[in-house]
């Protein structure tokens, strides 16, 4: 994915703390950020321009500018054309500085966009990453519900109709929090995390068979709902099947795969008179304390395997004794 430079004007850069000014180049607006790291290579104006990397934002600080300043006009003039001569998106200024005017009219010539932020430049990096990052993950919209139960983030899975918006409400009504009902928006954060969240059309909103949408806030507060939350555990709800085999020790993990993140996989067979609710609430709390290293069934297991392996040592140390012969 990329994002355009113009798209960081305006109230995207409000959103991540950053206001930025178009100082020139306001014609390569359209260029395009294909990378969300931002890079500060100081040395580029000195002629070691070879690190700078095509679509990454460059960054210009106090010290860089500084030393433009102390160079000739004719340098500066140089500097900049050699700089501009790369392939990258845009150039931000931090700390509000006022970058020399050659900076400027290369910029312009080149139509590659200079942009200005009063943040320092820690602050600009840091922000400016997390905000690219966020626009540049990748999504997928999943049929389903996301709720965080214990502040775990579990996603509730299964067929339309199988009641995954009555055990979403249930689980709200005994005091967890609605993420999402129906479509989760999913994108995944550092590569290695999935985060969930309600598309803004029907944020909080619950829609129940026979009684129609409902607003979770209204019902039961903003303390009952919250905007996004990261996705652990999946629940998959599926009709129950006469003669079908289902896991009873819960030895092993399935796990489900999402926009290539693997996540725990419980699959939770519905039927009539069963608590789905409660039953997914106790997976939570059971998916938290495996997580802490506390796995019910390998107990369980590791006992009894103890338990025949010290009944067999004693079989065996009985069969090595050796017999007493009665005597008249």
């Amino acid at each position: 994915m990329s994002v355009p430079v113009a798209s960081l004007l305006g109230a995207r850069g409000a959103d991540a703390g950053l206001e930025f000014d178009l100082l020139a180049g306001s014609a390569g607006l359209e260029r395009c950020i294909t990378l969300p790291y931002v890079q500060k290579t100081g040395l580029a104006l000195a002629g070691f321009d070879e690190y700078l990397r095509p679509g990454r934002i460059l960054i210009l600080g106090e010290s860089e500018v500084r030393y433009l300043e102390q160079m000739k006009a004719s340098d500066r003039h140089k500097a900049a054309a050699r700089l501009f001569a790369r392939d990258f998106p845009c150039v931000l200024l931090t700390l509000g500085l006022e970058p020399p005017p050659e900076l400027l009219a290369e910029a312009d010539r080149s139509g590659t966009p200079i942009l200005r932020t009063k943040a320092s430049t820690p602050t600009a990096m840091a922000r400016l990453t997390t905000l690219l990052e966020d626009r540049m993950a990748p999504r997928k919209i999943l049929h389903g519900g996301l709720l965080d139960i214990f502040g775990l983030g579990v996603l509730i899975t299964g067929e339309s109709g199988i009641g995954k918006s009555e055990c979403a409400l249930d689980l709200v009504c005994r005091g967890h929090r609605l993420v999402a009902d129906d479509t989760v928006e999913v994108k995944v954060r550092g590569e290695s995390v999935l985060i969930g969240r309600c598309p803004e059309p029907t944020r909080h909103y619950v829609e129940i068979r026979g009684l129609g949408l409902v607003n979770v806030t209204d019902l039961f507060g903003v303390a009952a709902t919250r905007s996004s939350k990261r996705i652990e555990l999946t629940v998959q709800l599926e009709r129950w099947e006469m003669g079908r085999e289902y896991d009873r020790l819960g030895l092993t993990v399935d796990r489900h795969e999402v926009l290539g993140v693997s996540v725990p996989l419980i699959r939770m067979p519905v039927a009539p008179g069963r608590n789905v609710a409660m039953l997914v609430e106790v997976a939570a709390r059971n998916s938290l304390l495996r997580s802490g290293g506390r796995h019910a069934a390998q107990l369980l297991a590791g006992q009894l395997e103890h338990r025949l392996a010290r009944a067999a040592e004693r079989r065996d140390h009985a069969d090595e004794l050796p017999e007493i012969e009665e005597t008249d």
